[in-house]
């Protein structure tokens, strides 16, 4: 069977030499100032030192490890590590799965109330649609929704009412650059309430790819699509700037992580029947 994604090689780490010194100084060496900046790329561990698993053995691991937990909350999570310079830019999109992971987001939208773009924000599915009712609500403290949109018509009242103090914190403040201030709120709430949100921190990009009953397969073909996606995402960037996967690690809410070597079942896997359900 194909693998799910291809082996990635280790990352070398750079050495540099110091420089002899000349002239009064012979056989001494100059005194090479520390370069306070540290390392350029994030280092990643090296995989041959690791244990790897395949990917039905990783599931088994973590369903025992859930035992006993709420399953309605317990989901799978993918950690994408990337070999990547510091000062890059980094990566950030939103990914629809070919198995549904999440339940339906609820979605916020700042813009002009009584507009046809509230009314069809509200018809596409909307918790909270206006201005000035979602930023008395904020103020009080009754953040009652995961993603927040803005119509360009309102974000100069948005930035007046002071959201960003509350709402940036958190993670949910509008901003053109990450693609939630836009003209069509209605098409962009639904294709957020089917889709992930993710972003690269630290050369590590984190988000739930499957809940903890999935199948083996329902997982494979999101881990697949993630993979993929996120191949492209990188492609994407300017030409000088590289960015490659590293490491793919499998965990689950409360359990610890499982590097993945792209098999699906190892001769010791169990059937992946046994891996489905709660």
């Amino acid at each position: 069977m194909a693998p799910l994604f291809p082996a990635f090689q280790q990352v070398r780490g750079a050495k540099g030499n110091a420089q002899k010194g000349k002239g009064k100084n012979k056989g001494k060496d100059k005194a090479v100032k520390p370069d306070r900046r540290g390392p350029r790329e994030f280092r990643q561990k090296n995989l041959k030192d690791m244990d790897q698993f395949a990917l039905c053995d990783a599931m088994r691991y973590l369903r025992a490890a859930e035992v006993g937990r709420e399953p309605t909350n317990l989901k799978y999570e993918v950690h994408i590590r990337l070999r990547t310079r510091k000062d890059g830019p980094v990566i950030r999109n939103m990914i629809r799965f070919p198995h549904a992971v999440q339940t339906e987001s609820r979605i916020c939208v700042i813009c002009p109330p009584g507009s046809k773009h509230a009314k069809d924000a509200l018809a596409a599915g909307a918790v909270m649609v206006g201005e000035d009712e979602v930023f008395n609500a904020v103020k009080e403290g009754k953040i009652e929704f995961d993603r927040c949109l803005a119509h360009p018509d309102s974000v100069a009242a948005m930035n007046k009412a002071g959201m960003g103090r509350i709402l940036g914190p958190r993670g949910l403040m509008p901003s053109a650059k990450q693609g939630t201030v836009v003209d069509d709120v209605a098409s962009r709430v639904e294709m957020l309430r089917g889709g992930t949100v993710y972003r690269e921190r630290d050369a590590v990009i984190r988000l739930p790819i499957g809940q903890l009953a999935f199948s083996p397969d329902q997982l494979r073909d999101n881990l697949r699509t993630t993979v993929e996606q996120v191949k492209k995402d990188a492609s994407g960037l300017n030409d000088r700037i590289n960015k490659e996967i590293h490491e793919v690690v499998l965990s689950s809410t409360h359990g610890p992580g499982f590097s993945l070597n792209g098999d699906f079942q190892s001769e010791t896997s169990p059937e992946p029947a046994l891996l489905t359900g709660l």
